[in-house]
């Protein structure tokens, strides 16, 4: 039900209700200085829930055991939010290593630019002006139409963390036709879903988690209003994209979204490890 609510404010009276609602602690934190420089206010963050550093950190650790990344690549972040994952790929990433992130949402690059790039000259942040339901609303440029500002064969690894989950089947197919572009030749996107297979379709049912109960054959949606809200994706219909766009899966980790038990998942969403 508080889901709902929040789904029906508009993306920018989302981000000033939270931000008022954080005002006391993130003035707080401010005064004490007891916010690192990398983490910003939490009246800023607008990307998922739970502590930011630690998410950040996790999602790190996931891409080096599972998408085998290491400190010298250059790597891409597909919907960098406000920096979730930036901030500990600084510590990560060498002298020969290097990123580049954008995102649709204005603050959150503005953010980062100002945080993390001045510090860390080999850390790059555009924004990217796309229409999505649940995050921004003053453009109506799509992201299937979305040509990535970077060069062919650029990239040793990309991924994306919440992006998949907020994008509907033509977009997901350009931005899938976009990053094996980008790739070189042996690299990897680390990507995350909801996948409906028929474990999930009965764990869902019975659990008190996130339902997916708009059946649109190859896709389902949580909130017919918004429907970018949440999207989860037949495995079939997904193994059939990514391998038409040229991909091979090299892991599969199921998350505890449905009800799986959550000391026997990676993480909440669906991990997919997919090869160029």
């Amino acid at each position: 039900m508080k889901r709902d609510i929040y789904y029906k404010l508009g993306p920018s009276l989302r981000r000033m209700v939270r931000r008022a609602y954080y005002l006391p602690v993130d003035f707080y934190e401010t005064l004490t200085v007891k916010r690192d420089k990398l983490t910003p206010p939490k009246g800023r963050i607008f990307i998922g829930s739970g502590d930011f550093t630690k998410q950040g950190n996790n999602i790190l650790k996931q891409m080096i055991k599972w998408g085998g990344l290491k400190p010298n690549n250059r790597v891409l972040d597909v919907g960098c939010g406000i920096g979730r994952v930036a901030v500990p790929l600084t510590k990560y990433l060498n002298s020969k290593g290097s990123y580049e992130g954008f995102d649709i949402v204005k603050s959150g690059i503005n953010w980062c630019r100002k945080h993390i790039s001045p510090t860390y000259p080999n850390f790059n942040f555009k924004h990217i002006d796309l229409k999505n339901e649940l995050y921004n609303l003053k453009t109506n440029r799509e992201a299937k139409e979305f040509i990535f500002p970077y060069s062919d064969g650029e990239f040793d690894f990309v991924f994306l963390t919440s992006v998949f989950t907020h994008m509907l089947p033509e977009d997901v197919v350009g931005y899938l036709n976009q990053i094996f572009r980008v790739l070189k030749k042996g690299g990897t996107c680390f990507c995350t879903f909801f996948i409906i297979n028929e474990e999930s379709k009965q764990l869902m049912n019975s659990s008190d988690g996130i339902h997916f109960n708009l059946n649109y054959g190859n896709y389902y949606l949580h909130n017919i209003n918004i429907k970018e809200a949440n999207v989860a994706y037949d495995e079939n219909y997904l193994t059939h994209l990514t391998e038409t766009t040229g991909f091979k899966t090299d892991n599969k980790h199921y998350g505890y979204w449905s009800g799986r038990e959550k000391n026997k998942s990676v993480d909440f969403q669906d991990i997919l490890v997919l090869k160029k």
